[in-house]
């Protein structure tokens, strides 16, 4: 078990790391200076350079880089030199004071994803914590229903397969899986939060939290999750009902399905007891790699409905080009997918024990 998550921790952190590798580069040769885009009409050439030291773009593209890690390492250096752009400080790292050496300071510090552009220097993590947990409840939502219903729907076309029941959920899911997200998004935020709103009471825009009629405080407003969290369900839902059909009809197949039938037992009680545990392992692996999408591909969902989450944040960062929003957003999708990948490996092992952890 214990070689396991150390095998499992290694692959993470080298995914992890090629993952900043190419969107430092990636983003860092865009044409355009970034203490410029952060100046924006207040350019001047004195401020201009004193941004240029403080933020450490004056240094070579490799100078650059090392910093970057620096800031993202829970374990980094930092130089004892007020001038130089790695000098510790509280407000800007939270670190904690291991050992000095040579004139840097060894320290332990929460990874540092730098400062927005364009929001008056709030920091990265700032905006994340913000917008993540928004984008959070979107997905789990959505994922919900989309495993709920259709591992209904996959069980009940099976049950019934090539009859015309199985034949219309068919169809509906093949047609869930072919319409794209954010053409949906228009098209239920358009009938229902506009053509049926008297019906509905639903809004074709908002957020999770929105201030109250006098501006003065938030209040959560949960009818606006209905409408983004079906039309982000949909194409995984209609996934979940192929999987779950065909992973069951070839369950149906087994020879212990025919003892069991054998034996007298009901189909309810067959596909609860017998089948479902061992037709579950290709839904999970769709659940698992839809979820981890959900985090970054609600981008159009997002930005139709107005919800406050990192994927209309992206979206916005890229229209300012707030490369730090851009790059810390990356970096925190990557970590999702990847400690979703091992939390499935886990639930793989759970289900089946054929399956071992090495």
């Amino acid at each position: 078990m214990l070689a396991y998550f150390l095998n499992k921790l290694t692959y993470a952190l080298l995914t992890l790391f090629g993952v900043v590798t190419v969107i430092f580069f990636l983003f860092n040769v865009l044409p355009g200076d970034p203490a410029q885009m952060m100046m924006g009409q207040n350019e001047d050439s004195e401020q201009l350079a004193l941004v240029k030291k403080k933020y450490g773009f004056d240094k070579p593209m490799g100078t650059q880089y090392l910093y970057y890690l620096n800031d993202l390492s829970p374990l980094s250096f930092h130089s004892q030199n007020k001038d130089d752009y790695s000098f510790r400080s509280d407000g800007k790292y939270n670190a904690f004071l291991l050992f000095p050496i040579a004139g840097v300071d060894v320290v332990v510090k929460f990874p540092y994803l730098r400062e927005s552009f364009t929001k008056q220097g709030k920091k990265v993590t700032q905006v994340l914590s913000e917008t993540l947990p928004n984008t959070f409840v979107l997905a789990l939502t959505a994922i919900t229903i989309a495993i709920i219903i259709g591992l209904f729907l996959g069980i009940i076309s099976a049950l019934f397969k090539d009859r015309w029941l199985d034949k219309s959920i068919q169809v509906l899911s093949t047609l869930g899986m072919s319409v794209p997200s954010f053409f949906s998004a228009i098209l239920f935020a358009w009938l229902f939060g506009f053509v049926l709103h008297r019906y509905t009471n639903l809004e074709m825009t908002g957020s999770l939290y929105e201030l109250d009629d006098f501006g003065e405080a938030m209040h959560i407003r949960w009818k606006n999750l209905i409408l983004p969290s079906i039309v982000l369900g949909i194409r995984p839902l209609a996934v979940v009902v192929q999987l779950m059909r065909n992973s069951l009809l070839e369950v149906f197949s087994q020879d212990y399905i025919r003892t069991a039938r054998s034996k007298g037992l009901s189909e309810f009680q067959i596909i609860k007891n017998h089948a479902l545990k061992n037709a579950l392992n290709p839904v999970i692996t769709a659940i698992s790699g839809w979820f981890a999408s959900m985090l970054a591909g609600a981008v159009f969902v997002e930005y139709i409905f107005g919800w406050n989450g990192i994927g209309k944040e992206i979206v916005n960062a890229l229209n300012t080009l707030d490369l730090p929003v851009i790059m810390g957003s990356v970096l925190v999708i990557a970590l999702v997918f990847v400690m979703i990948n091992i939390l499935v490996d886990l639930v793989y092992a759970w289900l089946d024990p054929k399956v071992k952890l090495q």
